[in-house]
């Protein structure tokens, strides 16, 4: 176990959720609820947009979902949608294992997405479940950009508060860290460019926001609220992550246990890691396993992407889960009976 690569992943995917969480509620508030009006009634773009989000390779489209969710701008079926849909990291191994079969995948798991979301939106009504009742970050407060942006900025560089301040160090001091490369993504990827700007726009709202929108909705509930309770489950989760068998393990035990190789696929596919679905993604590049059940492990798992809403909502967390492996199951049999 290497506990300093632990920390740092749980911290930048912590980075990520946090910056995300501004962008959305930025958006949000800027539009004074028009994107939350956009979305919500119009469940089709609820779906098409989530599933979008999650084939997108990585965690990032995964990471926005559980924002868009916790703000109320999507749905539960969306959610569960997009989730189906995201591969999390193994998207970047499968597309050089196999980029042809890669993208016929995600172009599988993009449709399941928008196909099982309002089937999951109707069995959780009919169900009585009532998703995301533990977060209400959508209120929308009209004062908050009444002035314009360089008149609150003028007035902020003139005089400002000891909180703008000390955020401000805050966020420069992220900033730093990340460009160079202490924590976030390795490399000069696309993935820690778009932190970099998410960043960037925060340390900008640091200076330009009003003084109730940088304490109340930045500081207090984004930072205070959800961004601790994000690390603590993220980094808990990959530290549980590290004590389970190793791939070598598991690898022998499923060619040992075929019969079992779809329920075994669905439930590595619960666990919040990208990790455990290698297997199956060496296991189909080598031949040892067909297609159905790289699916469903697919189809199940979604990298780190549930990981963010583990610290709003556990029980939302395993309903999302429960739906995701009966559905993957159900399609992962299917596709297996007709040779797939």
């Amino acid at each position: 176990m290497d506990f300093l690569a632990i920390l740092r992943e749980a911290v930048t995917i912590t980075l990520f959720v946090f910056s995300m969480m501004v962008f959305v509620d930025w958006l949000n508030v800027r539009s004074r609820g028009r994107m939350k009006q956009a979305l919500r009634g119009r469940r089709w773009r609820e779906y098409t947009l989530s599933s979008f989000l999650g084939s997108t390779p990585g965690c990032l489209g995964a990471f926005m979902n559980v924002s868009m969710y916790v703000h109320g701008l999507i749905g539960f079926g969306a959610l569960v949608g997009g989730m189906i849909a995201t591969s999390g990291d193994a998207a970047y191994i499968m597309l050089s294992l196999f980029p042809g079969k890669a993208l016929l995948l995600f172009a599988g798991l993009f449709v399941a997405g928008i196909v099982f979301g309002p089937l999951a939106d109707l069995i959780a009504k009919r169900l009585g479940i009532r998703p995301c009742e533990e977060c209400d970050l959508q209120a929308i407060h009209p004062e908050e950009f009444e002035k314009g942006r360089w008149e609150t900025l003028r007035a902020t560089l003139r005089h400002p508060s000891p909180t703008r301040i000390l955020f401000f160090l805050f966020m420069i001091a992220l900033l730093v860290i990340t460009v160079l490369g202490i924590v976030g993504p390795e490399g000069w990827g696309w993935m820690r460019i778009t932190l970099i700007i998410l960043l960037s726009l925060g340390t900008l709202l640091s200076l330009s926001s009003s003084e109730h929108y940088l304490k109340e909705h930045i500081i207090v509930h984004i930072l205070r609220r959800h961004t601790l309770r994000v690390f603590l489950w993220t980094f808990g989760a990959l530290l549980v992550i590290s004590f389970l068998p190793s791939e070598e393990a598991v690898h022998t035990f499923i060619q040992a246990h075929m019969l079992w190789v779809f329920l075994f696929a669905g439930l590595l596919g619960v666990i919040p890691d990208s990790g455990p679905h290698m297997i199956f993604v060496m296991m189909f590049a080598s031949g040892l396993v067909p297609f159905s059940v790289l699916f469903v492990s697919s189809f199940v798992q979604d990298g780190h992407g549930m990981l963010p809403l583990l610290s709003v909502s556990l029980r939302d967390s395993l309903r999302v889960k429960a739906f995701n492996l009966v559905f993957g199951l159900a399609v992962g049999g299917v596709l297996y009976l007709f040779g797939f």
